[in-house]
């Protein structure tokens, strides 16, 4: 296969877990957070950049990149890969969730989805087999499976109806799927209820996919309801194989996943804060653009020794944001990457030294009420 995976470590007494996630374009350590470049960039860094914070597989967005620049323009630039510079890792999902939260600019079908583009209104069908042509065409590391991504809160008949479809859409794509140099990976859907898990969970992972994400979470249900159903669905998916929780980026939700057995993450969310003059730090989060940094010459983080704390103060970092200077955005973003990074290589030293339980204690009570 293209894509294989090796468990290396275990948590005793836990489903923690450390591994080595294979791929053409080189070897992850696991567990991981991707960085989301959704039209071929992370937003204001430069792939060097990226990769100088810690960055080693990212995730790039079909749909966005299907109505621009375009497949085949991607294709014809070499790939994915050359088109944007980057070396290692790309995970491109496969439209569904974007598609999905178009509303009313969608209908749903046994055969795809027919949906208005948000720049132009122009029409388009995204099928399971348009999906992995796509994503073949972007030559991407590892491509999802397309599905349908039911909302929070709906019915149990809607998530049982969209999660049959899922099923459904998952074979269809691996039987289009022919880049051998791609692996594809499934995605176990069913909403909040224990028993559609466990059945979307038995015919995803029937399938032989590379992978198994975790879809249909962080939807928008309590982060508690979250952690329960990954408690439930975890145990349904193979050892032997990489779990990926699907648009989780918060740092206390990606600490809680690891606990529960995840390898992968990814979301959009420490570079959407970013912008918005946000970021983390090990006592929460500390909204920049506040009055109350004005004369603060303190580091965005005084317990973070990434390269913005090392060298800028709040104070300066404020005027930026405020006088509208897009360094100010560049810095809190170089910030907000470089802490969920180092929050995951401390979570696989955790792992390692079979503390990941003292280590999540220890981090909540001060991210939680720092």
């Amino acid at each position: 296969m293209a894509v294989s995976f090796t468990v290396t470590n275990r948590q005793k007494n836990g489903r923690a877990r450390l591994g080595l996630l294979h791929t053409p374009h080189g070897t992850v350590e696991t567990p991981v957070f991707m960085p989301v470049g959704t039209q071929a960039t992370v937003k204001t860094m430069t792939p060097e950049e990226v990769w100088d914070v810690g960055g080693r597989l990212i995730l790039s967005n079909t749909y966005h990149l299907y109505l621009r620049p375009g497949q085949e323009l991607v294709r014809e630039a070499g790939g994915l890969h050359r088109f944007m510079n980057w070396s290692g890792p790309i995970l491109t999902d496969s439209g569904g969730f974007q598609v999905f939260s178009l509303g009313p600019l969608r209908k749903v079908s046994e055969e795809g989805v027919t949906f208005r583009s948000h720049i132009d209104g122009s029409e388009h069908f995204f099928s399971p087999e348009k999906a992995m042509e796509i994503q073949m065409a972007l030559g991407s590391d590892i491509a999802m499976a397309f599905d349908e991504c039911a909302p929070y809160p709906c019915s149990y008949e809607y998530a049982r109806e969209a999660l049959d479809r899922t099923s459904r859409w998952a074979e269809r794509c691996l039987a289009a799927h022919r880049l051998k140099e791609q692996g594809v990976f499934g995605i176990v859907q069913g909403g909040v209820f224990h028993d559609l898990r466990k059945k979307s969970a038995g015919e995803i992972v029937s399938l032989n996919f590379a992978g198994y994400a975790i879809g249909g979470l962080s939807v928008g249900e309590p982060k508690e309801l979250m952690y329960e159903l990954l408690d439930y669905t975890v145990p349904f998916l193979p050892e032997e194989k990489p779990r990926y929780l699907m648009g989780v980026g918060s740092p206390d939700c990606l600490v809680e996943g690891v606990l529960r057995g995840i390898d992968m993450f990814d979301c959009v969310l420490p570079t959407r804060l970013a912008r918005n003059g946000t970021v983390f730090t090990r006592r929460g989060r500390l909204v920049v653009r506040n009055a109350g940094n004005a004369r603060d010459l303190n580091p965005l983080d005084p317990e973070c020794g990434c390269y913005v704390c090392q060298n800028y103060s709040r104070a300066y970092i404020r005027h930026l944001l405020k006088a509208g200077e897009v360094l100010g955005i560049r810095l809190t973003t170089i910030h907000n990457l470089s802490f969920v990074l180092e929050l995951m290589k401390e979570l696989r030293e955790a792992i390692r030294e079979g503390k990941m339980v003292e280590y999540r204690d220890e981090f909540m009570e001060k991210y939680q009420y720092g």
